[in-house]
């Protein structure tokens, strides 16, 4: 396992925490995601160099229609609110199911409002699923998010037939399995994310029209 305290620590490097925004991605009654969500976040939380913060969009009441994105019309004030919060990321972890072979429609609309917020940072998956642990949502999760000019950690953890993969406690129960695949994960993204907060102090991210 990576020994990441003492490398954000090392001579002139930012030994500013790292900031993880943990995000839910399913706004359903009834909904399975706040269970690995938690556990993620708690995972991250141990370690000492990092400020995890868990971002549950079903408080935010997100508008349906995109046209908050409209040069000139003003954005919704819930929008501005989560927009904020995302902004102070160095780094986000998204945490899906697997519907009808891909990922919720209401994380698709909280992806599109936002633009900048996520230019530059990494973004890795959490899923769960059935026998396939909701790989599928991955897979086309990746391909949207490269759009914004993020970067994508290849590992992720997945949590096939999710109903059996938790305990009445909310923790794993293959906890050898997963928390070895969760270092590794964890150990990508946080690589990433120090490597392209460097990146981002010393100059802006290039953007077409910019020269």
């Amino acid at each position: 396992m990576t020994d990441t305290t003492r490398s954000a620590h090392a001579p002139g490097r930012d030994t500013a925490p790292l900031r993880v925004a943990v995000l839910i991605g399913s706004v359903r009654k009834d909904r399975f995601g706040p269970v690995p969500a938690r556990w993620i976040t708690a995972q991250l939380t141990s370690r000492p160099e990092l400020d995890v913060d868990l971002v549950d969009p079903a408080e935010y009441d997100l508008p349906q229609v995109l046209n908050g994105n409209d040069p000139g019309e003003p954005l919704p004030e819930p929008v501005k609110a989560l927009g904020e919060r995302l902004r102070r990321a160095d780094a986000f972890v998204v945490v899906t199911p697997v519907y009808n072979r891909s990922y919720p429609a209401s994380l698709k609309t909280l992806v599109d409002w936002f633009d900048e917020e996520w230019t530059a940072k990494p973004v890795g998956f959490v899923s769960y699923g059935g026998l396939t642990g909701g790989v599928q949502a991955v897979e086309h999760l990746r391909a949207v998010f490269a759009e914004f000019n993020t970067v994508s950690p290849r590992e992720a953890v997945l949590f096939p037939n999710f109903w059996e993969a938790f305990d009445h406690d909310g923790r794993p129960v293959d906890a050898g399995t997963v928390s070895r695949a969760t270092d590794v994960f964890a150990d990508q993204l946080l690589w990433w994310a120090r490597a392209l907060r460097r990146a981002r102090a010393e100059s802006p991210f290039p953007v077409e029209g910019e020269q």
